[in-house]
């Protein structure tokens, strides 16, 4: 057919062209750039359409629109920013996409173009009404959009071409792209001055509005204060928008939330007393914000909310098997614990400390505990903490202010009832800002903490339902008060066998998975494992291990993916090879009798030690010395004598003398 152009596509985000519309238009997408090239290698004719979806990168038939504008492409230049061209066009008439004939390296499709019914004579006369009432509308339109050109105002005015008239002015005002396009899909040009119409009188009444709302500022700021200014201007098309009740609404809300807490009734008078003074606030005062985060964080606190505790004594003590082996007695006061709750679930004062030398999983066992017992965790570092107001929060008059880490777990959690592990005990400060430790007293202590209060939030919290679980590697610096609060478990350091059950059952898989590899791939022997516990590590617990198991894996890693083998078998000969020279030897003890030797006991943190002690033969003078010399003697007896003889105890003075032999006078 005639009528049908093979042409260059070129799909627009959020750009519409107009049949007569000279526009500029910058392009970054490839295959745009080589449509607009090919068009210029040719007719320089370019069929321009929207794209649906101005996200979409790459648009296909479907995600385009069907009807654009073929237009005459003038000039194409570079622009410093890379990959970048800007284009200037000139459209010359409406086209529909028939198919996609090409989608790479661009588009070229089949464009039909779209003719124009013709104006009958029975239209005439209201298409010459519709004309001027564009006209009038649009000459409204211009007066309240500052922005419109005076020149284009007067090419419309001066246009009697309905058809013209309504794509020239469709291309001048501010639309929407969709809005646009479905100006532009009307052929017939008398329902696209009708649509025109229609859209004309919807922008004109908008900009009113923005009018208005730019009076009602202008009325109300301070010229001197450019933030007065901005605020009134926003609390003016607040009032616009929600007609003034944004704030009322916030209010409203904030009640609601308050009632369904169910508070005591002092705590729930306070915060709806808050609540009022909000009310008769500027939303946008830096006081209302104070109360609105006041507020926002008094409600986040779980009110009531608490999770169901599993009593399940059997499933506790497989998940406690399962995470952790050994640590018979802590186990079993976990166990001791879920059976009295069992039969008192009111029970409270439950607090535990669990006490041992780093890396022997006191923090590991706080979140099996929480697992076993089916409540949510958290986990409080208090390590270097010296400032009371980590605890018990800031008063909310200082800038910056939010309330403790205690209020912040249960925010969290989002129960009243969650597992708290204080992390670090005995490693808590104290300076001028307070003594942390004694903030801590409230909280551990049942017969306090159901009504504590935060500086922040003001108004009492029930903490007798969390379960606290506190750790601490060495007891004898947790204060004296602190330390009577808490039941002491002392978690032991591992002996060398149950370092290597931990290692095998938990240790290895986990560091096997953790780099990617499987149990078809590397295997680390039992007697691996043995030599990197007694000769790579001496510890109480078992991070050197678990370091040593990693290396081991890394090692293993590098092997595989260099191609050398598909599986690493590890054994006491690799583990040298991957882990260097041994650092630890043990000293082989004599089983027979030696003279001048003695078998010694030593302890340390990291187990006890056996020692030999030996005895040294010098060659001496043949003299013995003393530390209290046979002069120092004889000296302390003469003392001795003269105040027996002023008391005139002759028995005793005689006995005194008898010590005192002819060699010591000699020597005197």
């Amino acid at each position: 057919m005639d009528n049908i152009l093979d042409l260059p596509i070129v799909a627009l985000r959020g750009l519409v062209v107009f049949p007569g519309m000279k526009m500029q238009f910058d392009v970054g997408r490839k295959k745009s750039i080589n449509a607009i090239k090919a068009a210029m290698n040719g007719n320089q004719k370019l069929f321009l359409v929207a794209q649906k979806d101005i996200r979409d990168d790459d648009p296909t038939a479907d995600e385009l629109y069907t009807v654009g504008v073929v237009v005459d492409v003038k000039q194409m230049f570079k622009l410093s920013i890379a990959d970048v061209e800007r284009v200037s066009v000139e459209g010359l008439f409406r086209a529909e996409l028939s198919m996609l004939t090409r989608s790479k390296p661009y588009l070229r499709g089949n464009i039909i173009r779209i003719e124009e019914p013709s104006i009958s004579e029975f239209e005439l006369d209201y298409v010459t009404a519709l004309v001027r009432r564009v006209k009038s509308i649009f000459e409204g339109y211009a007066s309240v959009a500052t922005k419109m050109p005076n020149d284009v105002v007067i090419a419309a005015l001066a246009e009697n071409n309905p058809s013209v008239l309504a794509d020239f002015i469709a291309g001048n005002i501010m639309l929407e792209y969709t809005e646009r396009q479905k100006i532009l899909n009307e052929a017939n040009v008398v329902k696209r001055l009708e649509r025109l119409c229609v859209v004309l009188e919807q922008e004109t009444e908008l900009l009113e509005i923005e009018e208005d709302i730019n009076e009602r500022v202008q009325e109300q700021i301070d010229k001197n204060q450019r933030e007065y200014y901005l605020r009134e201007q926003m609390k003016a098309i607040s009032f616009e928008l929600n007609d003034g009740e944004d704030v009322e609404a916030e209010t409203t809300t904030f009640r609601d939330k308050i009632l369904e807490a169910m508070l005591d009734e002092k705590s729930e008078e306070k915060l709806l007393k808050e609540c009022s003074r909000l009310s008769k606030m500027q939303s946008s005062s830096p006081e209302a914000t104070v109360i609105r985060s006041y507020l926002e964080n008094c409600l986040s606190i779980p009110w009531h909310k608490e999770s169901k505790d599993k009593l399940n004594i059997n499933a506790a003590r497989k998940v406690l098997e399962k995470d952790h082996y050994g640590m018979e007695d802590v186990k079993d006061r976990i166990i001791e614990h879920l059976a009295v709750r069992q039969l008192a679930p009111d029970i409270k004062g439950q607090i535990i400390c669990l006490a041992g030398p780093p890396g022997v999983g006191k923090t590991s066992v706080a979140k099996s505990v929480a697992k076993a017992l089916g409540r949510e965790y958290a986990r409080i570092s208090l390590g270097g903490i010296r400032d009371e107001a980590e605890i018990r929060g800031h008063r909310k008059t200082y800038i910056g202010s939010m309330p403790g880490r205690i209020i912040s777990a249960l925010q969290k959690t989002g129960t009243m009832n969650p597992l708290i592990l204080l992390d670090e005990v005995d490693k808590l400060g104290n300076d001028y800002k307070g003594d942390p430790a004694s903030a801590l007293l409230e909280v551990l202590d049942a017969e306090q903490n159901y009504s504590f209060c935060d500086h922040y939030i003001e108004i009492p919290v029930d903490l007798s339902k969390v379960l606290f679980i506190t750790t601490a590697n060495d007891k004898s610096t947790i204060p004296a008060p602190l330390l009577d609060r808490m039941e002491i478990i002392d978690m032991s350091s591992y002996t060398a066998e149950e370092k290597f059950h931990i290692a095998k059952k938990h240790l290895v898989p986990k560091q096997i998975k953790q780099h990617g590899l499987t149990n078809k791939q590397i295997k680390i022997n039992d007697d691996a494992i043995r030599l990197i516990i007694d000769g790579y590590t001496r510890e109480s617990g078992v991070r050197k291990l678990e370091r040593g198991i990693a290396t081991v894996c890394r090692k293993a890693a590098l092997e595989i993916v260099s191609g050398n083998t598909d599986k690493v078998t590890v054994n006491q000969k690799r583990v040298k090879e991957m882990l260097g020279a041994i650092k630890y030897k043990q000293e082989a003890l004599s089983d027979k009798n030696e003279i001048g030797v003695v078998n010694g006991l030593a302890w340390t943190s990291v187990g006890g030690e056996m020692l030999k002690v030996e005895v040294a033969v010098v060659n001496g003078t043949g003299k013995i010395e003393t530390t209290y010399t046979r002069a120092q003697e004889v000296s302390a007896k003469a003392d001795e004598m003269i105040t027996l003889g002023k008391k005139g105890d002759l028995a005793s003075y005689r006995k005194a003398l008898a010590f005192i032999t002819k060699e010591d006078v000699a020597k005197k």
